[in-house]
């Protein structure tokens, strides 16, 4: 049975940082694209990062997150991270770990598995 655990979230003000950690059993990390979304209260869920590797290693990343966010992968640890600095009061959301067969997808509805998602709180 795949299970997506995320962890790390939590308060911080604003300017410092974050890091979650995204903990994949039932699939190998590697062998998908490995998203990151988040979703504020009373708001859609949106895209916030991916990551692939497919003889080389492949990124993509939300406007509103590039230069700030960093996602990787530990494929030892079979987890993803999303490094998340500088942030802001809009960064607050439910941070969801998500997985996909298909390329680079920022599309909710490309991802097949999904995380429980773990709270951030910005404070101004």
């Amino acid at each position: 049975q795949v299970q997506l655990v995320e962890s790390g979230g939590g308060l911080a003000p604003a300017g410092d940082s974050l890091r979650l950690s995204c903990s994949a059993s039932g699939l190998t990390v590697n062998n998908y694209a490995m998203g990151w979304f988040r979703q504020a209260l009373g708001k859609e869920r949106e895209f916030v990062a991916v990551i692939r590797w497919n003889d080389d290693l492949y990124t993509s990343y939300a406007n509103s997150v590039k230069g700030r966010f960093t996602i990787s992968r530990d494929n030892a640890k079979n987890t993803v991270y999303l490094q998340m600095n500088s942030l802001k009061p809009d960064d607050t959301a439910v941070y969801y770990c998500a997985a996909s067969r298909t390329w680079l997808p920022t599309s909710m509805i490309r991802y097949d598995y999904w995380g429980q998602g773990t709270q951030v709180t910005v404070s101004s």
